[in-house]
């Protein structure tokens, strides 16, 4: 941290000079109480930065009288077709008229965003349709963190001067290297049949801007109605990544993977953790022992990318309760979540911690792998639009729109990024590149990744152009890329993700099976061995292998592994959505009880049953991959879409997990080692017939629930895995054993801690094994 507390800032005036362009500068007091207007009927009316109550038009500055005041507005309040009015107060600006000279030049259109060159700081933005591009910037004063208390200089960019082909640009001298922040207005068509949503009374953010200053901590709500502006750093010294700066480079094959959130992490009281650290990059680098002690060697990490979690509470509606805590809703490509900052220390201190938690990661031997939004932005829908920066820029260009100039909407969230056109797609390349050079990231999880294979009118793409460009870039050449391979609208493509030999695959399929042949459905024991021996039926195609399937149970959005064995429905009450929520297939089974109970028996067996899943994971070909908090078992109490909880119901309960430490956690840990430990679990390649010997000639019978097979290892440490989803005892005949070897008892699910697992192996295994009901085991040949 030397490097970013030694950051000299810059206090001098900007000087004058005799020949520069005189500019206005103002200095608006907004007040937190702003609210907008919104209306169905009334498109124009969008919620988003307004600095002034006339939009700033041509290449003029505007100037403002020295008024102050407070007025009321009523504004309508649009939904479900039904309209509320509401008075709510709004303290006008109070703007100061004044000048300040600055030396300005044409600029150059590249690089993208804001650029230091020699004769100064370089902005430049692309927008294909605009008519007025108006550069906006900010001089905070040094003393306060609240950038509304500086002012704004108002640029206006000449195109005649300032813009080559679709790109606007501007080069300053003398301004600071740091602290700055900045922003556009810009102004063009109105037609909303042509797709245009121009609105020149927002100032928005630059798409390439590196970082994002907003409110300063996380769900505050006293800052709810917060603006975001860019900003940028060229006064910090280079981050120090160290002389023994390594990337782990795990093979795909033994990659264990845990998916996790950052803030609900370490956030809750109990980690122990100071306040100011706890649901920050600093706060999950004080927990990674636990990671080493759980044995995984990467994380996914849920959207860590500029978001507004406050955004719910910006209108009344239905779910105006709720804090946006999985961060699915991105504002800025490029920018790390400030609010992740430990103590409220904004951008670029959140960017600076988000290196040291990837230095500190890589330095346990744990990969960093992105969970990353393209499909769709916070900008929601023209019902009740958000503008923050790619709307109110060129709609047209970054959204998907149909022949009569109305958002698509294949992610469910209100627009679709138009992912293969050309300028959207480099935009997308150039992010992926950043976060790999500038944080060291080792690979991305791509949400609803089926929206990337559709061309720019929403047809699905044989070979999506965006696609292709991840797999063959050079600098993404090292990542992961990983595919959540549908999206909202059923292009469905697990298996069929169009992949050129790299892309791996988020496998549903393999999710759906399992949770079926483990509750006991009928009909399920071949396709269980499909899924355990790799997928092949879905991956073994070209040059794909085993570990190009991801497998899991349990990912953040639907149940828990606890609740997946304690609750037949879901109970979503509390999202304000009247239950109408999250999805309705869960292949779940709340094994005799609908949600918690004092009844044993049925403890016992979700026990047995959650145990029953981790294996059959964690013995599976493929890559697996698990969720934060099911190591103890955390309940969100039958919620499958609880992405608006900012609570216990998504934190990490490290209370639970201390009495879990040696019952439900010890198993997990001691699986998840033995997989890494053993060979036959990790295979480069899909099983053979000298790989694996399934100990089954019925396979037809659709009412059997029972599968017994044995991997082979070449140096004679077999693996013999049998799976009972029957309610009844199955008494197994075991295989012989590898000459002079023996079989030793390592898992049994139905027996207590420490006895369900014995890592080293239990002797004393005869010829025959008594299965429990819903029950598995796990023999090893010593």
């Amino acid at each position: 941290m030397k490097a970013f507390e030694g950051t000299t800032m810059i206090h001098q005036p900007l000087p004058a000079l005799s020949n520069s362009t005189k500019l206005l500068l103002f200095a608006p007091t907004l007040s937190h109480k702003l609210c907008r207007s919104f209306s169905a009927a009334s498109p124009a009316h969008e919620m988003g930065l307004r600095l002034s109550k006339k939009a700033s038009s041509g290449n003029t500055p505007r100037h403002f009288n020295k008024t102050s005041s407070s007025v009321k507005h009523t504004t309508p309040n649009a939904y479900n077709q039904r309209t509320q009015e509401r008075v709510l107060e709004e303290e006008s600006p109070r703007v100061s008229e004044t000048t300040l000279p600055l030396k300005t030049s044409q600029g150059q259109a590249f690089p993208m965003g804001v650029s230091e060159v020699e004769n100064g700081i370089n902005f430049a933005i692309f927008s294909q349709h605009a008519t007025a591009v108006t550069l906006f910037l900010s001089l905070p004063k040094r003393e306060k963190l609240d950038w509304q208390d500086g002012g704004m200089i108002e640029l206006p960019l000449d195109p005649r001067v300032n813009k080559t082909g679709d790109i606007w640009h501007i080069c300053i001298e003398d301004l600071p290297r740091s602290e700055v922040l900045y922003g556009y207005r810009v102004d063009g068509p109105r037609d909303w049949h042509q797709g245009h949503r121009f609105d020149s009374s927002i100032v928005l953010i630059d798409p390439y801007a590196k970082l994002v200053e907003g409110r300063r901590h996380f769900g505050d709500a006293s800052a709810k109605l917060s603006k975001f502006l860019g900003t940028y750093d060229f006064e910090s010294l280079p981050f120090d990544w160290g002389d023994n700066d390594k990337l782990p480079n795990i093979p795909e094959k033994d990659l264990v993977i845990y998916e996790m959130n950052v803030r609900a992490f370490t956030v809750d009281e109990s980690s122990g953790l100071d306040p100011e650290i706890r649901g920050s990059y600093l706060g999950l680098i004080q927990k990674i022992p636990h990671l080493l002690e759980l044995g995984i060697n990467a994380v996914e990490l849920l959207p860590v990318f500029e978001f507004d979690e406050m955004e719910f509470q910006r209108r009344r509606n239905p779910r105006d309760h709720m804090i946006n805590t999985w961060g699915y809703s991105t504002i800025n490509f490029f920018s790390p979540m400030s609010r992740y900052a430990a103590g409220g220390g904004g951008p670029l201190k959140a960017s600076w911690e988000f290196k040291e938690m990837v230095k500190a990661l890589h330095g346990a031997g744990i990969e960093v792998i992105l969970d990353v939004v393209y499909n769709h932005t916070n900008e929601a829908d023209d019902a009740n639009p958000y503008t923050t920066s790619f709307r109110g820029i060129d709609n047209k260009v970054y959204y998907m729109v149909d022949g009569n100039g109305q958002l698509l909407n294949y992610a469910g969230c209100g627009n679709t990024l138009n992912c293969n056109h050309p300028v959207v797609m480099e935009l997308i390349l150039d992010s992926l590149r950043h976060w790999v050079v500038e944080y060291h990231v080792d690979g991305f999880r791509f949400d609803l990744a089926s929206v990337l294979c559709r061309g720019t009118d929403g047809s699905p793409l044989n070979a999506p152009p965006l696609i292709r460009a991840i797999a063959k870039d050079a600098i993404l050449s090292r990542c992961k890329i990983i595919a959540e391979p549908w999206d909202c609208r059923g292009l469905y493509l697990v298996g069929k993700f169009p992949n050129w030999d790299r892309w791996a695959e988020w496998n549903g399929k393999y999710r759906d099976d399992l949770r079926q042949f483990i509750k006991g459905d009928p009909g399920m024991k071949g396709i269980l061995a499909t899924r355990i021996s790799g997928s092949s039926d879905l991956y073994r195609v070209n040059k794909r292998k085993p570990y190009h399937s991801i497998n899991f149970i349990i990912a953040h959005d639907g149940f828990t592994l606890y609740d997946l064995v304690s609750y037949n429905y879901k109970h979503n009450e509390a999202n304000g959505e009247g239950g109408n929520d999250g999805c309705n297939d869960n292949f779940s089974w709340n094994c005799g009880f609908e949600g918690e109970t004092d009844d044993a028996s049925i403890k016992a067996l979700r026990s047995r049953q959650m145990k029953n899943f981790h294996l059959a994971l964690m013995v599976s070909q493929g890559t697996p991959m698990m969720l934060m908090g099911d190591e103890y078992g955390h309940t969100r109490y039958g919620n499958n879409n609880s992405y608006g909880h900012d609570t216990a119901i998504n934190n990490f309960q490290w209370g639970q997990l201390e009495t879990k430490k040696n019952s439900h956690y010890r198993f997990f840990s001691e699986v998840i080692k033995f997989r890494q430990s053993r060979r036959v679990f990790g295979r480069e390649d899909f099983l053979n017939i000298n790989d694996v010997t399934w100990h089954e000639d019925n396979w037809d019978n659709y009412d059997s629930k029972f599968l017994a097979f044995t991997l082979h290892d070449n140096n004679g440490a077999d693996i013999y895995l049998a799976f009972n989803a029957h309610d009844f005892f199955v008494k197994v005949s075991l295989p012989p054993p590898p000459p002079k070897r023996q079989w030793f008892r390592v898992v049994d699910t139905n027996l207590e801690s420490p006895d369900d697992i014995v890592p080293e192996g239990a002797a004393g295994t005869g010829s025959t094994y008594n299965l429990s009901p819903y029950s598995s085991i796990l023999l090893e040949a010593k």
